[in-house]
């Protein structure tokens, strides 16, 4: 009982300290943060081409005061607050890339930037929410800037470029911003990120222990055959056949190997190649798809058992196949220890109905890699535009995909929330 009198004053003392100051502080830059968010939307950057939005970071980071490293995996900008108490460090991340998508919405500040990506002349836009992570980051620099004094440790302001992946041949992202050292200097204890979110009504936070979106992998199989005419198959091996065939082996890991009680996982061919002539059996066939998984030992498993089905099926109709992986995401795995201990602070801001528990999602965030490295929390903000409540908002990553701005506020409190309850605490 004495101890949960002690945590009542603390949090009680902190909660007015966050209402009356930091509160008021966070209405008054909303106006301003919403100006850093149509700009950005209406100036959008392909992945480790952010050089403008990097810089208009940057130059807003140091009005405020703080250490300020540019360049950092290409375009990263990465500020440092002290606080004047001695503490911990807790890193606040925001991804500021947009998408090869061109804009079909009817916005004042729309995007009409346009570019060449592979080779195909398109828009670019911000068809993600990026933009408003920008700017929630930014208008948290901000804040808690003014509060220095009541800041017991470091808060260390990350925003990654090339969360969308970079460009094929680069490194960037997530990966390369903690392979040239992020997380070090000073040492990060904890890290908290959001994603806005499109059909999440506004007001709402929405968070899940454990793993809370997929790795991500992408394969591919190379099969081979013997090409032979293609009115004497008998004469050849048909990596076009054998291709179907381990397609089909494929989805019975799914639905008849992976316990699917646990954690969802899936399975998909998105791509084949195969042929020149509708009738030339071809020597080789190539196969590219996906895994999503979202428990560390059922990734191991499905692989597993990708390669033996591949090679064994091939071997079983007188081919041969191989097959590779390439990592694009980790498991985003909420640290279930921190995710209980900060679940009080979403609920302060948001209320308790207004934080709910969500089922994972087999979309995949480079935020993952931070989290294999340090404890994290990562959680979904609603920004659902009104008048979509019955019919759906548009999804993420097309033209039409629209946010609500107001939704922007309840981001900023809780990530001032999150990182003086844990720096404080």
């Amino acid at each position: 009982m004495r101890y949960l009198i002690i945590l009542s004053i603390f949090f009680g003392s902190l909660t007015t300290f966050s209402q009356n100051d930091l509160e008021k502080d966070i209405i008054d830059i909303e106006s301003k943060v919403i100006e850093w968010r149509r700009h950005f939307h209406e100036n959008p950057e392909l992945s480790n081409q952010e050089f403008k939005t990097a810089e208009k970071i940057a130059t807003h980071l140091k009005s405020l005061g703080l250490e300020v490293q540019t360049g950092v995996a290409h375009t990263g900008v990465v500020g440092i607050l002290k606080g004047d108490l001695p503490g911990k460090v807790v890193a606040l991340r925001a991804d500021i890339d947009a998408l090869p998508v061109t804009e079909r919405n009817d916005l004042p500040f729309k995007s009409t930037v346009e570019t060449e990506f592979l080779g195909t002349k398109t828009g670019v836009m911000h068809a993600c929410g990026h933009d408003t992570h920008t700017a929630i980051l930014m208008g948290v620099a901000e804040v808690l800037s003014k509060h220095k004094d009541k800041i017991k440790g470091t808060v260390k302001f990350i925003f990654q470029p090339a969360e969308e992946g970079p460009p094929p041949g680069e490194e960037g992202g997530a990966k390369l911003m903690i392979k040239e050292g992020v997380l070090d200097n000073p040492k990060v204890d904890v890290i908290f990120g959001l994603h806005i979110n499109a059909g999440t009504p506004v007001g709402i936070l929405k968070y899940k222990k454990g793993g809370i979106m997929a790795s991500v992998e992408r394969f591919v199989i190379n099969v081979k055959g013997k090409q032979t005419h293609g009115s004497q198959p008998w004469s050849g091996v048909d990596p076009i056949y054998i291709s179907s065939k381990i397609i089909d082996g494929l989805q019975s890991i799914i639905s008849r190997e992976a316990n699917l009680t646990d954690e969802a996982a899936v399975i998909t061919v998105g791509k084949i190649t195969a042929g020149t002539r509708f009738n030339i059996i071809p020597e080789t066939a190539e196969l590219i798809g996906t895994v999503r998984t979202l428990d560390p030992e059922m990734r191991k498993m499905i692989e597993r058992r990708m390669k033996e089905m591949t090679e064994t099926i091939a071997k079983a109709y007188g081919g041969e196949a191989t097959i590779t992986f390439r990592n694009q995401t980790s498991i985003t795995y909420n640290d279930p220890d921190l995710t209980d201990q900060m679940l009080p602070s979403l609920q302060k801001v948001a209320g308790v109905k207004n934080v709910q528990i969500m089922k994972a999602t087999t979309g995949g965030e480079d935020f993952s890699y931070f989290q294999e490295v340090v404890p994290g929390i990562y959680f979904f903000l609603g920004g659902m535009t009104p008048g979509t409540e019955s019919k759906g908002s548009f999804p993420h990553h097309t033209p039409d995909f629209m946010i609500d701005e107001s939704g922007m506020l309840l981001g900023m409190r809780a990530f001032t929330q999150l990182t003086l309850d844990y720096l404080n605490n």
